[in-house]
This record gives structure tokens, C-alpha cells and sequence, in this order.
């Protein structure tokens, strides 16, 4: 990257214990930012993290940090006296639980403290232990998609992809790669989407036919124990409005009125003859 304007994302090489450092530093407080610098050199087109000191006497709070003049001295009597030959190369700070980014406050303390092209802000959330780079590009600062952890003993990069979760388009550009659709993610991801589709379909149809079960209790329960009428057709005379003789004999108004005929053998018998009476002379001789 040219060192005389700001055009291309750092490609910056940070030191696990470097990255130990910072995390273990946050963990310290997690109910307010803390702060500290990152030293060491830009070479080859990139810039290397290889030490960093904690900002003593900052101004801290939830969400935010600033430098003191204070934090200032502190900082560099602990460079000229261990790292003489080393730059400061960018600073750090912590969000504690509300993720990686750039506020504005954090955005003024870059362009005023740290302006040169190559160098960095590196942000940890030790609530989440997510973590994020962010350099300058095109003339704003914007998160580095990659960077790399060396060892120790300045080896190779040991992971030279780290990937930055999505941010917001709003907040600045990002060109991070996405994943290519048909890779082992991207599948993974859409089938946690069908089973989700599939979790919330079956939500639904339970919750639509237990609705119907109550609604159908429900309404057996009010027939069965509520007074309802039974109609049932009569014919009846259009002249006089009463039922027909037909239809009002004993089997008829027994299907009508079980309960108040009389029981099949109880039936009064046919009245008997008047015995009592004395018979009727006849006379023969009136014709």
C-alpha cells in the first residue's frame, strides 16, 4: 500500500500474543471500554503488530474511551523504553457487549491520533470475544476483511482468513467476499433454513387443529348439557287447525310421548254391558 495516500486496505499481520494481550486486557473490565496502542512496523506493503501498551490514566466509559494527556506520557516512557526502534502502528479498544464497529467518538480519536495510511484500529467485545480490524480506504476508515495471526517467532501466518461478520452499508463500504453458493456453508446454511421452514409449519398446524379440537369439546359440551327443542312434523286439519285422527292414535302418540302413554298391557278395558237393568217385555201382538 502507498504510504502517501489513503487508498488500499492495510494488510496487517498481528501477533497471537499480541491478540492474547488485548483480549485479556478487555476482560479486565467488561462494563467499560478500555484502551492501548499497537506497536511495530510497516513493511513490505503491510503492517505488523508485534507488541502493544495499555493506555493507563484513559478516560473511560460504557461507551467510550479517550486518550488523556496522562494516558499520552504514559504510553510512550513504555515505548522509548521497550520498543526504541518501533512505531505506533494503531490502537485498540474494547466494546463491551455491543459488538464490533467504529462510533463516531472512535471514528474523531482515528482520524486525529492515528492518520497515517497504514495505520489501524483493532476492536474486541469481551462479551462475545468477537474481535475486527479497521484501516483506511478510499479516504474513510473501513473494516479489514483479512488479517493474519503469526506466532511468536515471526512464522508464517497462522489464519490468513479471518473473516469479518456482515456489517452495514451504511456505516461504510465493505468488499469482504461472500461465501460461494454450492460450498459446505452455504448448504449448511440453507438446510437450517428448510428446517426452520419445517419447525414453523408444524408450529402451525398443531396450534390450528388443537383451536379446532376446543372449538368442537366446546360445542358437544353445550348441546349435551343445555335445553334445546325438538321440532317434529304433525299433519293437521287446514280446516279446523287440529291434528289429523289418523296420526293421534295410541302408537302415534306413544313415538310422540313415550313417557306419558300408558305401558302396553295397562289399557282400561271396554266398558261392560249394564246387566243391572230389567229386560224389556216384548209384545208379541203389537207388530
Amino acid at each position: 500500500m502507498s504510504k502517501s495516500g489513503k487508498d488500499k486496505h492495510a494488510n496487517v499481520r498481528i501477533s497471537t500474543e499480541v491478540a492474547r494481550q488485548i483480549r485479556q486486557h478487555a476482560r479486565s473490565n467488561l462494563k467499560n471500554e478500555v484502551c492501548g496502542v499497537l506497536i511495530g512496523d510497516f513493511e513490505d506493503g503491510a503492517t505488523h503488530v508485534c507488541a502493544c501498551i495499555a493506555g493507563a490514566n484513559a478516560a473511560q466509559g460504557g461507551a467510550h474511551v479517550t486518550f488523556t494527556q496522562d494516558t499520552w506520557e504514559h504510553i510512550y516512557k513504555i515505548k522509548d523504553r521497550d520498543f526504541p526502534d518501533e512505531r505506533i502502528v494503531g490502537w485498540y479498544h474494547s466494546h463491551p457487549g455491543f459488538g464490533i464497529f467504529l462510533s463516531d467518538h472512535d471514528t474523531f480519536i482515528h482520524k486525529n491520533f492515528f492518520s497515517a495510511p497504514e495505520q489501524v484500529a483493532w476492536v474486541f467485545d469481551p462479551h462475545s470475544d468477537e474481535e475486527g480490524c479497521f484501516g483506511w480506504h478510499g479516504g474513510h476508515l473501513e473494516r479489514i476483511p483479512r488479517f493474519a495471526f503469526t506466532d511468536a517467532h515471526g512464522g508464517e501466518p497462522a489464519n490468513v482468513s479471518n473473516k469479518p461478520e456482515p456489517v452495514r452499508a451504511s456505516d461504510y463500504d465493505s468488499d469482504w467476499e461472500e461465501e460461494p453458493v454450492g460450498s459446505a456453508k452455504s448448504n449448511e446454511l440453507a438446510d437450517s433454513g428448510s428446517d426452520e421452514d419445517l419447525s414453523k409449519l408444524a408450529r402451525t398446524a398443531t396450534t390450528l387443529f388443537s383451536h379446532l379440537a376446543v372449538l368442537l369439546i366446546g360445542g358437544l359440551l353445550v348441546w349435551y348439557f343445555l335445553p334445546h327443542i325438538v321440532v317434529m312434523p304433525v299433519p293437521v286439519d287446514p280446516q279446523t287447525g287440529r291434528p289429523l285422527k289418523e296420526f293421534m292414535d295410541r302408537d302415534f302418540l306413544n313415538s310422540l310421548s313415550p313417557k306419558s302413554a300408558p305401558a302396553p298391557g295397562n289399557s282400561p278395558a271396554p266398558a261392560s254391558p249394564d246387566t243391572s237393568a230389567p229386560p224389556t217385555k216384548r209384545n208379541d201382538a203389537n207388530p
